[in-house]
């Protein structure tokens, strides 16, 4: 699998569909990786140029120095895009990455095509909440917080109806070192873009989850009324919409994609 290395870590890619296409990005979120977007990666190939990458200390990417903060995982997108001579992107971030998005948003404006911003918001929790999280963290790992994780992730209908996704979820998430978990909670813990979002100029779409608990409706909500000529899109899931309204969550992007700026 291709690799580049970007400020000490080593960061795992995978391009996929057309190769004469506009570059799309999906970022993961945190305590997952490139397999999350399963459902988006074919079905996006078929129009662009799809590059998955694994975040830092997730995936098949090292953890690289700690601490991290949001600012780096924007970069290691540029050098990602540099890498592959890749000047003008459209970016797609749930969460943990959209919260990566924002940053590029606000400070990349130049290199971005369009922007969807999914199940994410400017502030994502507390540091209460995050604090609590890295301390379960480190002291036994990722297995230690996956069930209360899933619950957050998933509505409790879909995670009946669909067993073996939770197993795959949950598999994903706990092959997460813990070392590179802690350091992203950290990084998404000190991420406050309240009051700095509306500098975002690049079209761009906000996709919410009805159930979602960790970015709430209101969150997005937020960043709608911020960033001037947004679209706001919300789906009856929880706080991963692109796997549990995988329909509606790529219709609603791609109807983004394609629509006239």
């Amino acid at each position: 699998m291709p690799q580049i290395n970007a400020d000490g870590a080593r960061l795992h890619y995978q391009e996929s569909g057309r190769s004469d296409g506009p570059v799309l990005v999906f970022s993961n979120s945190l305590g997952s990786d490139r397999s999350m977007w399963a459902g988006q990666v074919p079905a996006f190939g078929v129009s662009h140029r799809v590059v998955c990458y694994d975040s830092r200390g997730h995936g098949a990417s090292s953890v690289g120095p700690v601490p991290y903060n949001i600012a780096m995982l924007g970069r290691d997108v540029l050098a990602l895009m540099d890498a592959l001579q890749v000047d003008r992107f459209s970016f797609c971030g749930i969460s943990m990455g959209g919260l990566t998005g924002m940053w590029l948003g606000m400070h990349c404006a130049d290199r971005l095509e369009r922007l969807a911003l999914c199940n994410t918001a400017a502030r994502i929790g507390s540091d209460a909440l995050w604090n609590a999280r890295i301390e379960k963290v480190s002291a036994g790992g990722v297995a230690a917080i996956s069930d209360a994780v899933l619950e957050r992730w998933f509505t409790p209908g879909f995670a009946a109806r669909e067993p073996q996704i939770l197993r795959r979820m949950r598999a994903m998430m706990e092959a997460v070192p813990a070392e590179g978990y802690v350091a992203s909670c950290a990084a998404v813990r000190d991420a406050d873009f309240r009051g700095t979002v509306r500098d975002i100029v690049a079209p761009t779409l906000v996709i919410a989850g009805t159930h979602d608990v960790a970015a709430t409706p209101a969150d997005g909500r937020y960043l709608v009324a911020e960033i001037a000529g947004s679209k706001y899109v919300e789906l009856p899931g929880a706080h991963i919409s692109n796997v549990e309204c995988e329909t509606a969550f790529n219709a609603s992007l791609s109807a983004f994609l394609e629509a006239e700026a």
